[in-house]
């Protein structure tokens, strides 16, 4: 059972991971139609067994990976990190989204690891400068705002894209990366 703190802890990672915080469990929807409404050409034992079986199980596929997902990140070193080094979850998203919004140009927002200090650490590089070339950091998480990476979605408007791509974070690839880093 997870202490009282890690739970808290849990609640500030998970809103910027979509569909996980406080989520509730998926549920198989109900086809519009009747099993056999397709018939002749497909048949009602074909629709139910798709439907109540193969469906059902890509439903329960999902809620068993997310929960687990969520307990890992509930346990995890990397959340303690960024605890220990920004205040919480929503203090480093603020900075990392406002320094990613602040790079002039074209460039990248990052989240690094400064294997000296032994912590987490955010910056910024212009054009296609390596962060750890140019800031000795070790990459963990990289936000691209070159605009090539936006425009056609979000037109000039790099706020509404930073606010958006907390949702498509693979948070268990920065969590492999700050790991590996550690050692």
């Amino acid at each position: 059972m997870l202490s009282r703190a890690a739970r808290s802890a849990s609640r500030t990672l998970v809103p910027a991971l979509g569909s996980l915080g406080s989520r509730q469990k998926h549920s198989l929807p109900d086809l519009p139609y009747d099993y056999g409404a397709l018939e002749p050409h497909i048949s009602a034992q074909i629709m139910q067994l798709h439907h109540s079986k193969h469906h059902a199980t890509y439903v329960n596929n999902l809620n068993a990976v997310e929960e687990k997902y969520l307990e890992a990140l509930e346990k995890g070193e990397l959340l303690e990190a960024i605890k220990r080094d920004f205040g919480s979850f929503d203090k480093f998203k603020e900075k990392l989204t406002a320094v990613s919004v602040g790079v002039q140009g074209s460039g990248w927002g990052w989240l690094g690891f400064n294997k000296e200090q032994g912590r987490l650490q955010i910056a910024a590089c212009s054009n296609q400068d390596p962060l750890q070339g140019t800031t000795g950091l070790i990459p963990l998480l990289g936000i691209d705002v070159w605009e090539h990476a936006y425009y056609l979605q979000y037109k000039n408007v790099r706020p509404d894209y930073l606010k958006a791509i907390w949702n498509v974070i693979n948070w268990e690839n920065v969590t492999e990366r700050y790991m590996a880093c550690k050692k």
